[in-house]
């Protein structure tokens, strides 16, 4: 089948006058205006006033920190003994959903309510204060990874649950209070309407075509490699075509595999060095920039399908979605996608 829609030749007229152009993203059906007239250099998206503040490896009155195990939390997992531990799964002191509730619909004419029935998890990522993903060893964070796994598992057997959504916000911009290297799950009684999307337009893609929408992604992105950054035995991390932001980087298994938990010992160890290597170009490249990353995986009542592919999404947030993106839905890119994975294999990663 030919390829439409990646090739990324640049029209000579277009060039010359530096006119923008809409490319759209199939996996997630948004049109994307890359703003050639308005593009920055790669490197003019790190915060030249952000500084790598230097943080302690401890701090008493963090609940996070090794002595605080006893906060009144609950602890759902732990990877490690009871006097040293690795990685902790811990009840959300705060949730935005509760395991002990029913699971009850309401509907009153056009009202419909759902309890808040859910799992609302924080992931300690490792007992000192002062790491990020970014400087951890691939082990460490095939540790996360491995809890990851494990939570997933143990909360899809929940009949209540229909969603499980794994994510990480790092640094204030993207959502973050508390300085200690964490990430969070959360369980919905519900399929969000963004998922459900996602999957209609994936379902569409394979009735048209016979394909995996995400596997023919990737067999594209592999054959162009302009927009590539990171290539393992079993991952591949690249800037789509019609990235959404700046920077906006996947990470995809290379096996089809629709369900997050399906991952295998030896797939989790190198997502963690295709993790860590994306984080810590990131981290050097654009000195330590605000992101969010999140597990894209199949709803639970699902776990083998043909056409969707789960991955790991990661936004850094570099730039700011303003009135247009609110009033039409679409985004604005202010850096081209083949010049930012240019960028970022460039950097290399101090020992």
């Amino acid at each position: 089948m030919a390829n439409t829609y990646l090739k990324s030749k640049p029209n000579p007229e277009i060039e010359g006058k530096k006119m923008s152009e809409l490319r759209q993203n199939l996996i997630t059906r948004d049109w994307v205006i890359v703003a050639t007239e308005r593009a920055k250099r790669p490197d003019q998206f790190a915060n030249p006033k952000k500084s790598i503040v230097l943080l302690p490896q401890h701090r008493l009155d963090c609940p996070f920190c090794v002595g605080n195990e006893e906060d009144g939390t609950v602890e759902t997992f732990r990877l490690g003994d009871r006097t040293s531990w690795k990685v902790r799964a811990i009840g959300n002191k705060y949730p935005a959903l509760s395991p002990t509730a029913e699971r009850i619909r309401i509907s009153s004419g056009i009202h419909r309510t759902i309890s808040g029935v859910g799992v609302h998890e924080v992931i300690v990522e490792h007992p000192r204060h002062d790491l990020t993903t970014a400087l951890l060893s691939v082990e460490e964070v095939a540790n996360i990874l491995l809890v990851y796994r494990q939570r997933y598992l143990d909360i899809r057997k929940s009949p209540h649950i229909e969603t499980i959504i794994i994510f990480k916000n790092h640094g204030e911009s993207a959502g973050t209070s508390l300085e200690h290297p964490h990430s969070q799950i959360a369980a919905t009684p519900v399929v969000p309407s963004q998922f459900r999307s996602r999957l209609d337009e994936a379902v569409r893609y394979f009735d048209d075509t016979g394909e995996c929408l995400f596997c023919r992604t990737l067999e594209d992105e592999l054959a162009a490699r302009e927009r590539v950054i990171f290539e393992s035995e079993y991952f591949v991390a690249f800037i789509p075509y019609a990235a959404l932001s700046p920077f906006h980087t996947w990470i995809f298994p290379r096996r089809h595999s629709s369900s997050f938990d399906d991952i295998t010992d030896a797939e989790i160890f190198d997502l963690a060095y295709a993790l860590k290597t994306v984080l810590a170009k990131l981290y050097f490249g654009l000195n330590n920039p605000d992101y969010n990353y999140t597990i894209r995986s199949v709803p639970t009542a699902e776990q083998a399908t043909k056409y969707f592919h789960w991955y790991i999404a990661i936004i850094p947030r570099v730039s700011k979605q303003a009135g247009f993106e609110l009033g039409s839905g679409m985004f604005i890119n202010t850096a081209l996608p083949e010049e930012s994975a240019e960028f970022l294999r460039s950097i290399i990663i101090p020992q």
